[in-house]
């Protein structure tokens, strides 16, 4: 399963490590995914939904 938000889009990124001598190495910052269920307004059905913790902070702040 993929790591992506699926109200959002919102995907893994990449970056690098830092150390203190200033090396580099390749890392990648993972989305923070919870899987909820959600009421589809155009459907009427609830429904089983990969988002990021960030996409329903801001669900909930618009409801």
């Amino acid at each position: 399963m993929s790591r992506v938000c699926q109200l959002t889009g919102k995907r893994p990124s990449v970056g690098n490590n830092r150390s203190h001598a200033l090396n580099a190495t390749k890392r990648r910052f993972i989305p923070n995914l919870i899987t909820k269920k959600l009421f589809d307004v155009n459907t009427g059905r609830v429904r089983k939904m990969r988002i990021a913790a960030s996409t329903l902070r801001t669900l909930t702040k618009t409801r």
